[in-house]
């Protein structure tokens, strides 16, 4: 008999990006805004996200990390990680937890 897996988790994969942290601001990416989408297809995901800056040095590290932590949900075959520019981040998109843990900046 063949069973069917089930794909992935929708939450548990934003958990997954979320527990990716800017190493610039020692925030969740996910509390920066920087995430824009999630989108599941079978067992593949894509992440859409951006970064504080088109010049981010740590750009490669990050996108890497947000690949690695959502390779690690069950379910999840593939990964791919593509860095948007449109809209462009800005300071507004930091969560209300993300503005509290800078200090209210």
């Amino acid at each position: 008999m063949n069973t069917i897996s089930p794909g992935p988790d929708l939450t548990a994969v934003r958990a997954a990006c979320a527990s990716v942290a800017d190493p610039e601001f020692g925030l969740s990416i996910d509390d920066l805004g920087l995430i824009y989408d999630v989108t599941i297809d079978g067992s593949g995901v894509t992440v859409a996200m951006t970064l504080t800056t088109p010049s981010c040095p740590a750009s490669d590290v990050m996108v890497g990390a947000v690949h690695a932590a959502v390779a690690q949900v069950p379910g999840v075959a593939t990964v791919e990680v593509r860095l948007v520019w449109d809209p462009a981040w800005t300071p507004e998109m930091v969560s209300a937890r993300g503005r509290e843990q800078l200090g209210g900046r």
